[in-house]
């Protein structure tokens, strides 16, 4: 039998070991170009958190002179501005704590971030973010999801809004050459340079902050979400009407056009100024025929200048006619019954008849009840009179038809007096046993004009733990779950929680998502 030529001496083996050791040791080792160059992406990212940081903090500092100099305007966006810094400030320590952990891993407990030794030691990153029972990574997973939830909350604009959900996406990923999909926490940090790693959490911090301005941009806007941009100032008169019947009363707003409420000019008509702030100019005509009359607008600026602004108008007074007028607004609601006044002057109201378009008319006594049918189309009002034995048409009035507005959330409890309130967030906050006495959260129109009950279909609460994470909680329809009452009970003086999602449907079958109430327990 001839000899094996392929068996090798224990020197000939060890020789091979040796280079199958050095290869694997040549296709882990990182180039000291790619190293270099994390180094340069790592303080060019930490040069723009700080050039973004200035920003914010410009934005912040503008939102709170403005709420300084009108609270009314101004100061619940500061408050909302506030908010989104304090939350920001927190995952961004989170986030810096956790480079920290990696970089003392890999150079032991007198590491420093800028200044990394071991910068290709590819085990930290790993044992820091992916190893034990709790991994660090999944947590500061977590940490960002709920981040972007809040921060997109508060941004109505969809393409800002999508960009920044986005940019601080946490879903898995699927690498080429792979079957699975890996973890978020995985694909960052498994296998990583401890410098490579550094850098992507510095990158992190730089999502975090761009989102925080994106919000603090957008509550800047929000100031003046409801004022209309022009490039001069004009006087205008709006008179309820032109014409004035005999007998009765002529009125008009006198304002300046795009005019602050908090901040009203001071107005002379004919030499002598007005005696009220509200703009409101009121005469009574003991005659027919046209009145003309003038006068001008003195408008404080924040350099102490005064500009005026003249103005000049009339009005027509008439021998009596029909008249039609909304008892809401000058606009009629779809779903509800509206109060609608119709009268004809030296006329009983018995002899006086009425129709109208897109829904139904009916009389109550001296007063009239419409209910539109339809939102958009306008709903036409005709009125005819019996004179002289037969009818007579007096006038045809149309009516905007609108969708009921949303309604308020709120909390409904019995005061000390027994009385019911109607907590709807923020302000001095709701005493725990109010809390714990409310069934569940209602919603309603009770402004001035409207006074209309919604049902409530379903809401979340939203607690956070010491760590900022949002521990969202499902309602049992309107009424608060067990779940919800056992985290309202270990609640302590001074914290706050969120109630969100909120659906309620009204009268007109139309379901609503209803703003968010904060809720603060003394």
């Amino acid at each position: 039998m001839g000899s094996n030529n392929t068996r090798l001496s224990p020197r000939q083996k060890m020789i091979n070991l040796m280079y199958i050791v050095l290869t694997a040791m040549l296709a882990l080792n990182v180039s000291s170009d790619v190293l270099n160059g994390f180094t340069q992406v790592e303080e060019g990212l930490t040069r723009t958190n700080n050039n973004v940081e200035e920003r914010n903090a410009a934005i912040l500092h503008t939102l709170e002179s403005f709420a300084s100099q009108n609270p009314d305007k101004g100061k619940k966006w500061f408050d909302k501005a506030s908010e989104v810094r304090r939350i920001t400030e927190q995952v961004y320590l989170h986030i810096d704590t956790l480079k920290h952990l990696i970089v003392k891993e890999a150079d032991g407990s007198d590491g420093d971030v800028s200044n990394i030794l071991n910068r290709d030691n590819l085990e930290a990153a790993s044992y820091v973010m992916l190893s034990g029972q709790r991994p660090r990574g999944e947590k500061l997973r977590q940490t960002i999801e709920s981040y972007c939830n809040y921060i997109a909350s508060l941004m109505p604009d969809t393409l800002k809004r999508n960009t920044v959900e986005k940019a601080l996406s946490t879903e898995a990923v699927l690498r080429k050459g792979t079957l699975g999909k890996q973890s978020w926490a995985e694909s960052k940090f498994d296998n990583q340079p401890v410098v490579a790693a550094v850098t992507l959490l510095t990158k992190l911090q730089n999502d975090v902050k761009y989102a925080e301005g994106e919000a603090l941009s957008t509550l800047l806007a929000n100031v003046d979400a409801g004022d209309v941009r022009v490039n001069e100032l004009n006087a205008f008169v709006i008179p309820q009407s032109r014409f004035v019947m005999r007998g009765g009363r002529y009125s008009a707003n006198i304002v300046l056009a795009a005019v602050d409420t908090t901040a009203r000019p001071e107005i002379f008509i004919n030499g002598s100024k007005l005696a009220n702030d509200r703009g409101l100019y009121e005469t009574n005509p003991g005659a027919t025929g046209t009145f003309d009359y003038k006068g001008y607008l003195e408008v404080p600026h924040g350099d102490g200048s005064v500009t005026r602004h003249p103005f000049e108008s009339s009005y027509t007074v008439i021998e009596p006619t029909a008249t039609v007028s909304a008892t809401m607004m000058n606009v009629l609601y779809a779903g509800i019954d509206n109060p609608i006044s119709i009268s004809v002057p030296g006329v009983a109201t018995s002899a006086v008849s009425a129709t109208m378009t897109n829904g139904t008319l009916s009389r109550s006594g001296d007063h009239w009840v419409a209910h539109p049918a339809k939102v958009g189309e306008d709903a036409t009002v005709s009125v005819s009179a019996e004179m002289d034995g037969r009818p007579m048409k007096m006038t045809e009035t149309k009516f905007r038809v609108r969708k009921l507005p949303d309604p308020t959330p709120y909390i409904a409890f019995k005061d000390n007096n027994g009385n019911t309130t109607r907590y709807k967030g923020g302000g001095r906050g709701l005493a725990k046993t109010h809390l714990m006495s409310a069934p569940g959260i209602e919603a309603a129109i009770d402004d001035e004009l409207l006074n209309i009950s919604f049902k409530v279909l379903s809401f979340e609460t939203v607690f956070f733990d010491s760590m900022g994470n949002a521990i969202p909680e499902v309602s049992a329809g309107d009424q608060f779950s067990q779940r919800q009452k056992d985290s309202f009970r270990r609640l302590s003086r001074g914290k706050r929680f969120y109630i969100s999602r909120v659906k309620a449907v009204g009268p007109d079958g139309i379901t609503r998502d209803l703003a968010p109430i904060e809720v603060i327990v003394n």
